[in-house]
């Protein structure tokens, strides 16, 4: 049984980032963090215990996954309210980011035990800064349901959104899911592939999900390792100019600046005025 040194204080669970493939991009506080500790709740403790081995950092650690954390949830609460410091990692990036940790985070919220995020790596942001897609909105949306009628309307939700969607995809079902994105959307869907990312074999792939399958079809290798998908969102459609609207602001247009035209116009037929101005701007250009 560990006790902590110092029982006056309340422990603090550390959200730990951790490398998604290149380990020289750990932080030096995640390296600190780790080794001052008194416990790691590690989603595979062999995995990180390489990490740790690696940095010559001597931890003790405990399972905390998918199928214990429920029940971990409480006695977490409880060691830190006896003040021991706990971090808390996943096997690789963000810890949470479609890996474990929720169930303890919430319950430590819920109790007032302090929670601190210790930053670093994260493999969807990672790929999405590469990728060349909007990113002044976007959605990480985790892994693509496991059926394929599912994710057929998965993908259509993602692009109906209109920004940016960034999934996680399982080697065993990239094919399967490029296939149903095909049915989905049609062959010319634009869509960006990032594999193994900061890793020896690190792979981007844009174009359309039709020279995707293509590529990974010619290259099976490429759809081992770890898998990002993402999606550029539906474009928004200029609004339509009622046809009443039109002929008023065509009248208005020659006794007036355009933009002072599409206020009246705007508040005569209940339009927003700058909807209104970029259509008539965009008419003109076509």
């Amino acid at each position: 049984m560990i006790k902590a040194q110092n029982t006056d204080k309340i422990g603090t669970l550390y959200v730990v980032a951790t490398p998604i493939g290149n380990l020289a991009d750990i932080s030096e506080r995640a390296l600190t963090t780790l080794s001052s500790v008194d416990l790691i709740a590690a989603e595979d403790t062999r995995h990180t215990g390489k990490l740790l081995s690696h940095f010559n950092i001597k931890a003790k650690t405990f399972a905390l996954h998918d199928h214990n954390e429920k029940q971990k949830a409480q006695q977490v609460v409880d060691w830190l309210n006896e003040g021991l410091d706990i971090a808390l990692v996943s096997d690789a990036g963000t810890p949470l980011i479609s890996d474990p940790g929720y169930a303890v985070v919430n319950l430590c919220r819920e109790q007032g035990a302090n929670v601190t995020p210790v930053p670093g790596a994260c493999a969807a942001i990672t790929a999405l800064s590469c990728s060349g897609l909007p990113t002044d909105r976007f959605q990480f949306i985790g892994f693509t349901p496991a059926k394929s009628q599912a994710r057929q309307q998965f993908f259509i939700d993602a692009y109906e959104s209109g920004i940016t969607s960034i999934m996680y995809e399982s080697t065993h079902r990239i094919m399967a899911s490029l296939n149903d994105l095909h049915s989905a959307l049609g062959e010319e869907q634009q869509v960006v592939f990032a594999k193994e990312l900061t890793k020896t074999y690190e792979t981007f792939f844009s174009g359309s999900v039709a020279e995707l399958i293509d590529y990974l079809t010619e290259e099976p290798e490429k759809q081992r390792g770890e898998l990002v998908l993402m999606l550029p969102g539906k474009p928004k459609q200029q609004a339509e100019i009622p046809a009443d609207a039109k002929r008023m602001l065509s009248l208005l247009e020659s006794e007036m600046p355009l933009k002072k035209a599409c206020g009246i116009v705007a508040d005569y037929f209940d339009l927003k005025k700058n909807a209104l101005y970029k259509a008539a701007i965009a008419e003109k250009e076509a």
